[in-house]
């Protein structure tokens, strides 16, 4: 996820702003103002992230929003990894629809019962192609970024698979 996402970006062409290890410097001012409501963070501040921070917002924004520990091996990865890079009510979204339940961009009991009618593998390969689907819809960015969308999702389809099938054995 980590290698995914990268270092210190600020592309002018990326309406997410100054970035690092996929924070925005939005994400990193909501993050840090609930813990000190008159924190002011700037660019300088998103470059200077540490990596330990931000590991505490994955988890906390969107490792646990998404209850990624109750999503099976594999799944978890993808869903985690377009809540980062989507937001975390899209990955949801994709998510149930995938499974069939509504789409209310929030797991709960619905969505993780979803989860006992297909298996992992299908799962994350469904996933995956909504997930290009949603990148492609995005006619504009999708120009710009489309290639690196479409190789960040073929290689987390990959390293899902490949947890799939280890947790099968």
């Amino acid at each position: 996820m980590l290698g995914a996402e990268g270092g210190f970006v600020n592309d002018p062409r990326d309406r997410g702003g100054a970035t690092k290890y996929g924070i925005t410097q939005e994400t990193l001012t909501a993050w840090r103002r609930s813990r000190d409501p008159g924190a002011i963070v700037n660019e300088d501040h998103v470059r200077e992230l540490k990596i330990e921070e931000a590991k505490e917002i994955y988890r906390s924004r969107y490792w646990n929003v998404l209850r990624c520990d109750d999503l099976p091996k594999g799944v978890d990865l993808l869903v985690f990894d377009l809540g980062v890079n989507a937001g975390p009510a899209r990955s949801a979204k994709i998510l149930q629809d995938v499974l069939g339940v509504e789409q209310d961009g929030s797991i709960g009991p619905v969505t993780l019962n979803g989860l006992n009618t297909c298996a992992p593998d299908k799962i994350i390969r469904e996933f995956s192609a909504k997930r290009l689907e949603f990148y492609r819809s995005l006619e504009e960015d999708f120009k710009v970024f489309g290639v690196g969308w479409t190789n960040r999702t073929k290689s987390m389809l990959d390293a899902a698979l490949a947890m799939a099938m280890a947790a099968a054995r």
